[in-house]
């Protein structure tokens, strides 16, 4: 299979951000790029902006017209496995015999012509592969990389570098969803954390931790794996490991954390040379720690102390990864990605944490029907760690209605007094009455078609 012998490129689901960087990839090698997602959104827009054409109906019709164009070897279709086995299109595809791959097999087929640094683990993967794209960018490494978020120092999920530079790295997010990132085999690899997630696939956080062994056995003979103190702890492994951690004198931690105006600064101790006087924009301490992560993996290619703090200081973070829409004498307001328990803990203490005098109130949509039956009480526990929280009902995606799971359930289960559960369609009347002083909005689903709106709202006051 080579990637780029196609002459029209369709993907099914390509809203998704793993997706969309294929997507990108292959329009900016020339090639015919369609898509099909199930509704609208800003990251579509931009594609469409950029000559990738998009649609939202199952439409075989359509697809059989477009398809008459061209012979069968020349289709290659990249769906997610967020598509279910009963979308038409799909149907249609698979029945006539086409090309048909999902998006982790093309990934993989696309990192093989570079070295590659791939970044696994339940949480922090999308910011640390962010940060390891800017220190290499900014320190005149080559290398190309899909991100599993939208670059705020950039504004893409997609960077390219220069294809006839043949020690050229790819940098990825690699996914557990589905045990994609077993189709990685990287040169550098790094695991940020191994917390149960995907239980729907999994089965229990056994089997999960199987297939990060089995990730971290793929990384190349002459590489490195870059692994948290506790990560390495749970999965027990055994080689090429450097350690890192926040701060518990590992091989990679940082020293004299200390906060001044809304930003830390630290020393990073280092194997290979003390990165010190570092200061990074990012809140909440588990970004302290991603960038112990990023500079392991830059150190690794060479990258000087100097430099890594020049990127460190410049690095604008990820959208939707504790993302200041407002910020104001009268309000707050950030928006995340959060969509698990641990996460929604680090985007509420983060808030805590630098507003520490303010009521912080927490806008909450769950993500599948699944993460919320195996993560309830979780979700209940790290919730009531709001002032406030406003829970809307849960985003099925790919998952159809389980008897008994719900957004109900889950606010009856939070000890707070302070809850609430609000129609999607009623949500900014709601929040008008509410006026809040620092806002988060969290989750995984459609809740981001809100955040333009509130952040419009509340920019009024």
């Amino acid at each position: 299979m080579k990637v780029l012998d196609y002459k029209l490129y369709y993907f099914l689901g390509v809203g998704g951000i793993g997706m969309s960087a294929l997507a990108r990839y292959f329009k900016h090698y020339g090639k015919t790029v369609f898509g099909y997602d199930k509704s609208p959104s800003p990251l579509i827009a931009e594609m469409e902006r950029e000559q990738i054409a998009c649609h939202f109906s199952e439409d075989v019709e359509f697809l059989q017209k477009l398809l008459s164009k061209y012979k069968p070897e020349e289709v290659l279709v990249v769906y997610t496995p967020a598509v279910p086995k009963n979308h038409t299109e799909y149907v249609y595809l698979t029945s006539n015999n086409y090309d048909i791959k999902k998006r982790s097999e093309v990934l993989g087929e696309i990192t093989k012509q570079f070295k590659t640094i791939a970044i696994a683990g339940t949480h922090g993967k999308t910011t640390t592969t962010t940060l390891v794209t800017h220190l290499l960018k900014t320190s005149g490494i080559n290398c190309y990389s899909f991100m599993g978020g939208i670059s705020k120092n950039y504004g893409t999920n997609l960077l390219l570098g220069d294809p006839n530079d043949k020690d050229a790295y790819v940098v990825v997010e690699a996914d557990e969803y589905d045990r994609s990132f077993l189709t990685l085999f990287p040169y550098i690899a790094v695991i940020t954390s191994v917390d149960a997630d995907h239980l729907d696939i999994y089965g229990n956080k056994e089997t999960m931790h199987e297939s990060y062994v089995l990730f971290a056995k793929q990384v190349k003979k002459e590489g490195k794996l870059i692994v948290k103190k506790n990560v390495d702890n749970e999965l027990k492994l055994t080689d090429k490991r450097l350690i890192y951690s926040l701060n518990l004198n590992t091989g990679y931690c940082a020293e004299n954390i200390r906060i001044e105006n809304g930003e830390f600064h630290y020393d990073i101790k280092s194997e290979v040379e003390p990165v010190n006087g570092v200061t990074i924009g990012l809140p909440g301490l588990h970004n302290v720690e991603n960038s112990i992560a990023a500079v392991a993996v830059a150190q690794q290619l060479g990258v000087k102390a100097e430099k890594i703090k020049e990127a460190l200081r410049s690095f604008q973070g990820v959208k939707r990864r504790f993302d200041y829409k407002v910020k104001t004498a009268k309000v707050i307001y950030v928006d995340d990605y959060a969509h698990h328990p641990e996460e929604l803990k680090a985007a509420i203490g983060a808030a805590k944490q630098l507003y520490p005098d303010k009521k912080v109130t927490g806008i909450f949509q769950p993500h599948l029907f699944t993460r919320t039956r195996d993560f309830a009480d979780g979700f209940a526990e790290s919730l009531d760690m709001l002032d406030e929280c406003i829970l809307l009902d849960i985003y099925p995606a790919r998952e159809l209605p389980i008897e008994g799971i719900t957004s109900q359930m889950l606010l009856d289960k939070m000890k707070s007094k302070q809850k609430h559960l609000v129609k999607k369609e009623n949500l900014l009347t709601f929040l008008k009455e509410k006026q809040p002083e620092v806002l988060l909005t969290m989750g995984a689903g459609d809740i981001d078609q809100f955040v333009e709106p509130i952040a419009e709202m509340l920019k009024k006051r």
